[in-house]
């Protein structure tokens, strides 16, 4: 049985204690960020390692079908650059991740190990623990156009084609009813629930550069919105935000409230699943359509 030489045993043995792993983030808006278990700073890529002290990562699963797979990595904010509110505002929601085993000594000694986006995070107390899942997961997300009566274009893009001029209204927050419950000064007079189903960006504020979603559109005027997400950071009156009206995906609000009907990209007249177990009655069948 051959052996290992002293000398190679000795560079094995040396470049096995000064291993460590690399995360280079980016984010959607195309921010780079590096972190590593090392004790100190690294940098290659043009991208700089920080010292994450704390930080630590799950087993990395993988397999040879179409599973996801994945791993988790937790820590503690002490990175500079890695800030609650960024997290808690979802600036790394769908962050693409890049995992690197480096040799600390010699940093152009690495292998990439896996490359994956960041799924959920969770944050208690200071910490918190991301879910990286392989790129497996872009298989698991709805590709090209599915066969549904509601639309499937957002407000105002290039399918949709509706102007946003006449649908937005930026409004002045006057005061707050609870973390997500807004009260708001001119929208121009839009009646309950115009904006309902809408988004709401924040043009001022610790919120600034932050959309979310309306849940709720009350009172005449805009007076009042509820969104579906708290936001962030803390809403103070006299932050301006602007509002975009909501859409059902439905066929008649396309036609009745923005008179767009010709541009729907739903199929409302397909009949669904629902269609196969309504049964004709006496009073019903007279050959016109069942739904």
């Amino acid at each position: 049985m051959k052996t290992l030489g002293s000398g190679l045993a000795a560079h094995v043995a040396a470049a096995a204690t000064t291993l460590c792993r690399c995360w280079c983030v980016t984010r959607r808006d195309g921010i780079k960020m590096g972190f590593t278990d090392h004790d100190e700073a690294l940098s290659f890529d043009g991208v700089t390692f920080a010292a994450a002290g704390g930080l630590e990562a799950s087993a990395d699963v993988a397999g040879s079908d179409l599973a996801v797979g994945g791993m988790e990595v937790a820590g503690a904010f002490s990175a500079d650059s890695l800030r609650d509110d960024d997290l808690a505002a979802g600036r790394y929601d769908g962050a693409a991740v890049a995992l690197w085993l480096v040799n600390w000594a010699s940093p152009a000694d690495r292998v990439l190990l896996r490359s994956g986006v960041i799924g959920t995070v969770t944050r208690r107390d200071g910490a918190f623990t991301a879910e990286v899942r392989g790129l497996a997961q872009n298989l698991d997300e709805v590709r090209g156009r599915t066969i549904g009566r509601g639309c499937d274009a957002l407000l105002g893009d290039g399918r949709c084609r509706r102007s946003l001029a006449d649908l937005q209204a930026d409004v002045t927050v006057t005061a707050t009813d609870g973390p997500a419950r807004l009260r708001l000064s001119g929208a121009g007079g839009r009646a309950g629930g115009w904006f309902t189903h809408g988004v709401a960006a924040f043009l001022s504020g610790e919120n600034a550069g932050l959309s979310f979603e309306i849940r709720y559109h009350g009172e005449t005027g805009g007076s009042l919105i509820e969104l579906w997400q708290v936001p962030a950071g803390t809403v103070a009156a006299g932050d301006r935000v602007r509002l975009t009206a909501g859409c059902d995906k439905q066929f008649s609000t396309c036609r009745g409230k923005f008179a767009n009907g010709d541009n729907f990209r739903g199929f409302p007249h397909v009949p669904g699943n629902d269609f196969a177990l309504f049964g004709a009655t006496g009073s019903s069948a007279d050959g016109s359509t069942l739904i």
